[in-house]
């Protein structure tokens, strides 16, 4: 899997634990819902650090929260 499709998925796993929309995340994480889109659905090809950082207190998690997942084992940097 690659990076990108693991944070995609990973972004989508959170919401779904937390039973929150990808327009909710975006309210509480202070990240335009375009923006949230093309990270979940493929247009952004590499998300900053900084962007899932913000991602992450809204979700009220830390950094190494959204990485400890199975989805991040086997990467591969094809695309």
């Amino acid at each position: 899997m690659t990076i990108k499709k693991a944070i995609s998925q990973r972004i989508l796993q959170l919401c779904q634990e937390n039973n929150i929309t990808l327009n909710k995340l975006s309210t509480i994480s202070g990240i335009t819902q375009s923006t949230l889109n093309d990270i979940v659905y493929g247009k952004s090809k590499n998300p900053t650090i900084k962007t899932i950082y913000y991602i992450c207190f809204g979700l009220k998690i830390d950094l190494k929260d959204f990485f400890d997942s199975e989805l991040f084992q086997d990467i591969t940097d094809n695309d």
